[in-house]
């Protein structure tokens, strides 16, 4: 492997054991305070691996010295995290170089990261190394007291989602990601089982709070939902409806069902993510007083990698 940004002194490669605290210190310095908890959970998960497992952490040393570091997080069916070093220039160059090689060599479908809509340079860089702009996500929240009008009574039942089989599940994913106008060029790349072992990535408790949505005899959506204890809110992770039931102000419904039960657990805010393309989802949680306290943009390096699609 050939750094394009040769250096007399400087020198990148797999971190050594007895660096990693350093290197991991220097990781968690280059992020604000959200992603250093996301960042914390990510490694107190890694806590007991052995050596083996973090042959996506690397490090540049400078006349022996520890520099920058750069770790690619595993991630189920053969996604990752990328988290990024602290320093720019030389260091930089050397370890996305080297980051953007591995992941084609462990044939990493997917190699992504999320930027605030500030991070215009940082950006930069990253399509300079190869990474495309996936999605555009809009982060809103709001008062779980908070509901929309309806104009009739129309009661939704809920069945916990893993009393599905998995065939089912994988099943009721794909009908509600039909046509649907969130996150498209994610969906493109990953299968809908891929999709769904994000999920459960996301969710340490989940399926706790997962459901699947009936309506007159017929399942016709999902609610997935996520506590987020050290934040004291639920996370709307994803509300959908299969096609032959959208339209009929069923939505508007499953939103108020979400609030409620998150009322209902003594939480007082849910937040959620939208693509900024998917505008009348955007006017529905508007209309529910959600508003918007984050953007960011998705990113990442794509593999030639099959996907792993559902069963037949």
């Amino acid at each position: 492997m050939t750094p394009q940004y040769p250096s007399s002194t400087l020198e990148v490669m797999p971190c050594p054991p007895e660096k990693r605290r350093d290197a991991l210190l220097q990781l968690a310095a280059a992020h604000d305070s959200k992603l250093q908890a996301a960042l914390s959970a990510a490694i107190k998960a890694m806590y007991h691996q052995p050596d083996t497992q973090w042959g996506g952490l690397w490090v540049t040393l400078e006349a022996g010295q520890l520099t920058a570091a750069l770790w690619i997080q595993l991630l189920p069916m053969n996604m990752a995290q990328l988290w990024l070093p602290k320093v720019e220039g030389e260091h930089a160059h050397l370890l996305l170089d080297t980051a953007r090689e591995w992941v084609k060599t462990q044939n990493i479908r997917l190699c992504h990261l999320e930027l605030s809509s500030e991070a215009a340079e940082t950006e930069g860089l990253l399509l300079k190394h190869g990474m495309q702009r996936l999605v555009c996500l809009e982060y809103l929240n709001a008062s779980s007291h908070r509901r929309l009008a309806m104009k009739e009574a129309m009661p939704l039942s809920l069945q916990p989602f893993d009393e599905l089989s998995q065939a089912d599940q994988l099943s009721l994913l794909a009908a509600v990601g039909q046509d649907s106008l969130d996150s498209r060029p994610l969906r493109d790349v990953l299968s809908v089982k891929e999709l769904l072992a994000g999920f459960y990535q996301q969710a340490p408790q989940a399926p706790q709070h997962w459901y699947a949505v009936g309506y007159q005899n017929a399942v016709v959506g999902v609610l997935l939902l996520a506590p987020r204890p050290a934040l004291g809110r639920w996370e709307l992770m994803l509300m959908g409806l299969t096609p032959d039931w959208r339209g009929k102000g069923l939505g508007r419904l499953l939103l108020n069902t979400a609030l409620e039960l998150a009322q209902q657990a003594g939480v007082q805010e849910v937040v959620l993510g939208v693509d900024d393309v998917n505008l009348p989802a955007k006017r529905l949680y508007q209309q529910a007083g959600f508003v918007r306290y984050a953007q960011q943009r998705l990113l990442a390096w794509k593999s030639g990698g099959e996907r792993s699609e559902a069963p037949k």
